[in-house]
């Protein structure tokens, strides 16, 4: 596969920064609303700039099993769905749907953070395989949905985090939010 990547010190700490942002993810349920929000204005900066660290290598195809079932998704969006309340949608311009139409393209920080989640779970899976081969796919995999998907993703919800955190007038950690 050429100029071996998998052991790099880019790499090997964009893995650290996957890993954490999954395990974070994986807790939220027990975090106070404000908790999770300021962990994320702090956490995806560093997943995005350490994925944009990775080499750019095209993948060879090779089968990367996929971990992330369906009620694993939904669980991590349904968290966080809960965890943002009334703060969870967001309008988005940074979309293609957004040249052809006339009205805003609602999105939601829960739907983009389980996309997320997703790419870097499956990601953090291969690559803890050990096996050569399978690590420099799965970074190969990973860094092009980076590029192609889930980075700008990623951006457009950090926007929606930071204006949750930095811009309402409310306490997000107060229970009448939730009724």
């Amino acid at each position: 596969m050429g100029k071996q990547t998998a052991f790099d010190k880019n790499t090997v700490e964009f893995v650290t920064v996957a890993a954490e942002y999954c395990a974070f993810l994986e807790q939220v349920y027990d975090k106070e609303p404000s908790r999770v929000v300021d962990v994320l204005c702090k956490l995806l900066p560093l997943v995005y700039l350490k994925a944009a660290m990775l080499a750019e290598k095209e993948p060879e195809g090779l089968y990367l099993e996929e971990v992330v079932t369906e009620p694993d998704y939904d669980a991590i969006r349904q968290m966080l769905s809960e965890k943002f309340a009334e703060n969870d949608d967001y309008l988005e311009v940074f979309v293609e749907d957004m040249k052809y139409s006339d009205t805003p393209v609602r999105r939601c920080i829960s739907e983009d953070m389980a996309d997320i989640y997703q790419a870097l779970k499956n990601f953090v899976h291969s690559y803890r395989s050990g096996l050569d081969e399978v690590m420099e796919e799965a970074v190969a995999v990973c860094a092009e949905g980076f590029r192609t998907y889930w980075g700008q993703t990623l951006t457009n919800t950090l926007r929606a985090v930071h204006n949750v955190r930095y811009n309402i007038d409310q306490n997000l950690d107060d229970p009448s939010l939730y009724d």
